[in-house]
C-alpha cells in the first residue's frame, strides 16, 4: 500500500497556475517602485552537503527550509564574480563582474574567455578560477506574482546543461514551458569534501495556453531580472573547481 501511495504521488500533477498581474498592480508597480530596485527573495543552497533549500520565511529572521524547489524558469543566465579580497559572504560587491558571462565589467574588465583570472589554476590555491562562473535561475512557483532567484554554484553546472539539453530542448520545449522541479543531492570530492549539488527534473509540461502566457512573461520580466546586481550569489564552498567534469562554454 505504501509503495502504490508513494508512486501515486510521483506522477500527481502539479497543475501550475500562471500568474494573474492585475491592471492596478502594473500601475501600482510603475508609479510605486520609480526610482526602486525590486530584491528578488533568494532560494540558497546549504554547504556540507545539506539537502534542504533556505528560502524567506513570513518572518524575515525565520527562514524556511525546504525539500524542493519547484516552478517555471522565467529566465537563467549565466554570471561570473571576481573578488580581489578572498570572499568571506555577506553583500559585498565584486571587484568584476559579468552579466552574461562573457563580458566583465570593473577591474579587471574586458573578455571572459581569455581573461586570465577566468582560466583553471589562477585561484590562489593554484587548482580553480580565481573568477567564479555562477549560473542565476528565476524560478516563478505556481500561484506567485515575482520568482525566487537561486543562484547554481560551479558544482551545479554540469547538472543544470545536462537538463537544459537533455529533457528540455531536445524534447521540444523551452525553459518557460515546463514546471521543473530542483532538489539536492549530497556529493562527495575526491579528496573527501562534501558538498550539496542541484539536480532537475521535469515536473510538468504546461498546455500550450498557459505555455504561451509564460513565455510573454517571461519576455517581460528580463528587462527587471537581467539588472540585478551580482552581489552575495557566490556560495562558500571548500571544492575544487579543477574536479568539476564540465566548463562552461563562452
Amino acid at each position: 500500500m505504501a509503495k502504490k501511495s508513494a508512486a501515486k504521488k510521483a506522477v500527481e500533477k502539479i497543475e501550475f497556475q500562471a500568474p494573474v498581474v492585475e491592471e492596478t498592480i502594473k500601475e501600482a508597480m510603475a508609479e510605486d517602485m520609480e526610482g526602486l530596485e525590486i530584491f528578488f527573495d533568494r532560494g540558497k543552497i546549504p554547504s556540507g552537503g545539506g539537502l534542504a533549500f533556505e528560502i524567506p520565511g513570513e518572518d524575515i529572521d525565520q527562514p524556511q527550509l525546504v525539500q524542493q524547489l519547484v516552478g517555471v524558469m522565467v529566465d537563467h543566465h549565466p554570471v561570473n564574480g571576481y573578488w580581489q579580497e578572498k570572499y568571506s559572504g555577506g553583500n559585498n560587491p565584486p571587484d568584476c563582474s559579468s552579466m552574461d558571462g562573457k563580458r566583465g565589467e570593473g577591474t579587471p574588465g574586458g573578455d571572459c574567455k581569455t581573461c586570465p583570472l577566468n582560466q583553471f589554476g589562477s585561484d590562489e590555491d593554484g587548482r580553480g578560477k580565481a573568477c567564479k562562473n555562477m549560473h542565476r535561475i528565476y524560478l516563478l512557483r505556481s500561484g506567485e506574482i515575482l520568482p525566487i532567484l537561486l543562484t547554481l554554484p560551479p558544482t551545479s553546472l554540469k547538472n543544470l546543461s545536462n537538463y537544459m539539453a537533455k529533457r528540455i530542448i531536445t524534447k521540444g520545449h523551452r525553459s518557460y514551458s515546463v514546471v521543473t522541479r530542483i532538489t539536492l543531492k549530497k556529493a562527495q570530492s575526491s579528496s573527501g569534501i562534501t558538498y550539496s549539488q542541484a539536480e532537475f527534473t521535469v515536473a510538468e509540461v504546461l498546455e500550450k495556453e498557459t505555455a504561451q502566457q509564460m513565455a510573454a512573461f517571461s519576455e517581460g520580466i528580463k528587462g527587471i531580472t537581467r539588472q540585478v546586481k551580482v552581489m552575495d550569489d557566490y556560495i562558500l564552498e571548500t571544492v575544487d573547481d579543477e574536479e568539476l567534469p564540465f566548463e562552461r562554454m563562452g
